[in-house]
Parts: C-alpha cells; structure tokens; sequence
C-alpha cells in the first residue's frame, strides 16, 4: 500500500510532468522525489510513469489511481488548512460564499476594505448558485453566503444586509443620453436577453415586469454576469441586478435603473445552530456600508 508520502509524490510528479518540477513543487531533492517514486511503485507492483523522450509519462493504472489521490491528497491538505486555522483561532479565517452578481464587485470590494481593517484575518470566497447555500453551510465549506434569496430552512437564519434593483443593461452605441430611469419600451427593436433558473430575482424579473413587447427571445442564460457578455457583444439588451451592471459598466456599456422599479434584497445567511463569530459580524457590518455607497445615484 502506498503511505501519504508516496501519494504526495505521485501526486506532484503526475501534475508537474517530471521528477526535478516535482522536486521544486515539494522543497526537496530531485533524488529524494526518485527514491520515494521507486519505493512507492515497489509497493504497489506496479510502474506509475514510462519515460518517453526524457519526460514521464503517466501508466494506465496511475491514471485511475490519480483519482483517488487526488481526493485524498485535497483533503490532507484541507486537514493541513483547517489544522493551521485552529492553531490559529476561530476568527483567523472566514469562508465566504457568494452568488457570481455578488462577486463580480461587491464581495471584492468589500473583502479588499476588511482586509485592510484586519489583516490577521484570511478569507476563502468561493461562488455558489442558489441551490448550494444550504450544502456549502450544512457540510461547513461556508461560514457566511451572500445572495438574494433567503432559503426557508429551520437550521438556516437570514438577516437583511442591503437592497438593490433591477436594471437595464445596454450598449451606449445602442441608446443616447437614456433618462435616469428607464422603460423596457425603450429597448423596442432589440432583442431581450432572458434568465431561467435565476432564484428570486428570475422570479421577480418574470412576474412583475411585462416583457410581452419583446415576443420569444432568442437567448437564455443563467448566469448574470453572461447576459452581461453577451450585451456587450451585442446580442441584445438585458435586465440584470445592479451589482452586475456596475461591475460590467465602462466605455461601451450602460445601464440604468428600470421606470417600474423592482426591488432586491441582499442576505446574508447562516446556520442557526453556529453563531456568527465576531469576525463574521464585522465582515457584514463592511458589507452592509458597501452596498450602501454603491447604489445607483442619478445624474452621478
């Protein structure tokens, strides 16, 4: 059987390529990397690596073994992390998980000023869709999520940390000197960029705003910060969140708040049974100021 040693090594020769990349990804001798290499297929009874034209390349058998050391391999690792943060303390670390509309502008902004205001704290963001808030709390991958939904779910607790709106999204070649807010009227004779499976504001979009004008569009997304790329390529218009409309704002696109104005809340949520630690609650005092500033202003 191969030990955690072995499968370190097999792990850092099969992703690097050779045995001196290896040596230099685990600080340690290229013969040291060899012996191990050796010992391990030894073991096993069988080659890991074949060498052809001077680089090694990987067996049959050590392409499904990679597989599996790579799981394990992740999660010494994450035993590694989590040992060093304990060492640490509970408030040494503090994992985010925020939608993509979030963590196009927001989160980053708000992560960059907590960071600054404590420094000794690290931060893991990692971007979830709707669906992952409960998993990524309930299996601890998250202390916080930020979105706009609120799941109902009795281990779940939800606080409002900000609101925003929907709006338009658009090309400025496509409509001058626009109002401060803005109809979906205005956008006639362009094609409507469409989410499905967008949460609450999905919902929102479809049931509040008529888009009837507009007949079947001709495109779907799910993501925001898509429908985003695909304005700015010209595909169309889109109605998105605001967040993502600043983070996708410059010299070709614009966007401004709808005339039939549409509300979003932003949530912070996490478990009831695990209180926030006071680094969590700084962390959202931050980001409730940011979303503040942030808000669309007319005329600015």
């Amino acid at each position: 059987m191969m030990n955690l040693r072995h499968i370190e090594v097999f792990h850092a020769v099969y992703e690097t390529g050779s045995v001196s990349a290896a040596a230099r990804a685990l600080n340690v001798s290229q013969p040291s990397v060899s012996k191990v290499l050796k010992h391990a297929e030894s073991r096993i009874g069988f080659a890991l690596f074949q060498s052809v034209r001077g680089r090694l390349v990987p067996t049959n058998e050590a392409h499904i073994l990679f597989r599996e050391a790579r799981e394990l391999y992740n999660r010494v690792e994450s035993l590694r992390e989590t040992t060093k943060n304990l060492r640490r303390g509970d408030d040494g670390l503090l994992r985010l998980g925020v939608l993509p509309s979030i963590g196009l502008e927001i989160a980053p902004a708000a992560i960059a000023k907590f960071r600054r205001e404590n420094p000794d704290v690290s931060v893991e963001l990692q971007t979830l869709h709707n669906n992952d808030v409960l998993r990524s709390l309930y299996e601890r991958q998250t202390d916080l999520t930020v979105g706009f939904d609120a799941p109902h779910h009795p281990r779940l607790r939800e606080m409002v940390v900000g609101t925003g709106e929907l709006v338009g999204l658009f090309r400025k070649e496509d409509l001058l000197n626009p109002p401060d807010r803005i109809s979906l009227e205005a956008f006639k004779g362009h094609d409507l960029i469409r989410l499905t499976g967008a949460g609450v504001v999905g919902n929102l979009f479809s049931n509040e705003l008529s888009v009837d004008a507009f007949g079947d569009a001709t495109i779907f997304v799910q993501t925001y910060y898509v429908a985003a790329a695909l304005v700015r390529h010209g595909a169309g218009v889109a109605v998105v969140d605001e967040f993502t409309a600043r983070a996708s704002q410059g010299n070709d696109l614009d966007f401004r708040p709808l005339t039939d104005e549409a509300e979003i809340k932003v949530y912070c949520v996490h478990l009831e049974d695990r209180p926030l630690s006071r680094t969590a609650e700084k962390f959202i005092e931050v980001l409730e100021a940011e979303i503040a500033s942030s808000r669309f202003q007319p005329g600015k």
